[in-house]
């Protein structure tokens, strides 16, 4: 008798996909027997993690016999210091992906619902299925822009959540200032907006909002942010919240001690301050940002102006296959088939000589097929 096969998972487990993250560096190079491959999948900062941040993290490697600082107090200094807050208005998680998990374990419970604009970053749902909630998606208009009434029309007497990820993942169209207000008024004063904005130092619209200010103004929101993004500290995970003091009081009390580890404290705070990385990256991300514009004007591609280090690429029927032969070259990206978009690729923004190596190697692939089809018609 086998009695492992009695063993019943949690009814809500069966809503629960795995996030599935793009293939690894090594993955591609060992598979494939490539020796250059670049990866354009993850929307990490191509110039690498801040200077400073490295230099502290070897000058703390005699300190992993203790256990890391379970309130992380000098990463919150740092972090109040730059964005003029206060240590009680922050949490710090092992990324901004732990922190949507313990909003969900904090606020959600069987039978109540969030409210999620799709398509848009799938931890969101992952939270909302764990503890057996209801998730609404509100589709994006035409241009992929927030619909906000759209999204207050979708509120009930059960909607505790709704999550706004500007700029958006994957389509990198973000909520303009006034309509984050207007969302922010509107709302019954139940609900918690979750205002997702790792992506908002490679925002330049002058009307983008980080979503800070309305902390500062005591609305019911919080606002998640990371390091892994302009910071390059993706290796580490590290991430945090900003919200009014009670509900991180309340996020708190879901915490796990010792939840980001010693080397991610100390390379965090360092890295808030570096400031000239900072303003590096953005330069990069602009730049690559209109080398790829143009490239994909002068292929005929369509594709979203983005207010993030990635851009959202139609490619059509044959994205998949395109994908895959870019893949087969060594350039990682990111099928959209993930999002339900099976004719999109979504595209990291890398150096200037990556973005040249996907530009060549797309132009490739769309000549082929351009001589393909030219023969059919023969």
């Amino acid at each position: 008798m086998n009695k492992i096969n009695h063993i019943k998972h949690r009814k809500a487990l069966d809503l629960v996909k795995p996030y599935l993250p793009g293939k690894p560096l090594w993955e591609v190079q060992k598979e494939l027997r490539l020796a250059r491959v670049i990866k354009l999948a993850s929307n990490e900062n191509p110039i690498g993690a801040s200077p400073n941040a490295l230099e502290v993290i070897s000058n703390s490697l005699t300190t992993l016999n203790r256990y890391p600082d379970a309130h992380a107090v000098e990463l919150k200094a740092a972090i109040a210091s730059s964005l003029s807050l206060t240590n009680e208005q922050l949490i710090i998680t092992n990324g901004a992906d732990e922190l949507i998990t313990l909003i969900s374990e904090t606020y959600l419970e069987a039978e109540d619902e969030i409210i999620v604009p799709s398509p848009s970053f799938s931890e969101y749902d992952f939270g909302a299925h764990l503890m057996g909630a209801k998730v609404v998606p509100v589709p994006l208009d035409n241009e992929y822009q927030f619909n906000i009434d759209l999204i207050l029309s979708a509120v009930t007497d059960h909607t505790k959540l709704v999550y706004i990820c500007s700029p958006n993942n994957p389509t990198g169209t973000y909520l303009p200032k006034s309509k984050l207000e207007e969302l922010l008024q509107s709302l019954p004063n139940h609900i918690l907006v979750v205002f997702d904005s790792a992506y908002s130092h490679f925002a330049t619209n002058e009307d983008y909002t980080n979503g800070l200010e309305y902390v500062r103004s005591g609305y019911p929101i919080i606002v998640l942010q990371t390091f892994s993004k302009i910071f390059g500290l993706a290796g580490l995970r590290v991430g945090f919240g900003v919200a009014p003091e009670n509900i991180i009081q309340s996020i708190v009390r879901v915490k796990e001690p010792f939840n980001v580890n010693s080397l991610a404290q100390v390379a965090a705070a360092a890295a808030i301050m570096d400031e000239e990385h900072v303003e590096k990256s953005k330069q990069v991300n602009t730049a690559g940002r209109e080398q790829l514009y143009k490239a994909f004007r002068e292929l005929g591609l369509e594709f979203i102006v983005s207010m993030s280090n990635f851009i959202l690429v139609k490619f059509g029927s044959n994205a998949n296959q395109i994908y895959q032969h870019l893949l087969s070259q060594g350039v990682i990206v990111r099928y959209g088939d993930t999002w339900g978009m099976p004719q999109h690729l979504r595209i990291s923004v890398g150096t200037a000589d990556e973005n040249t190596i996907l530009i060549e190697e797309i132009g490739s692939i769309m000549k082929r097929q351009l001589v393909h089809f030219k023969g059919e018609i023969k």
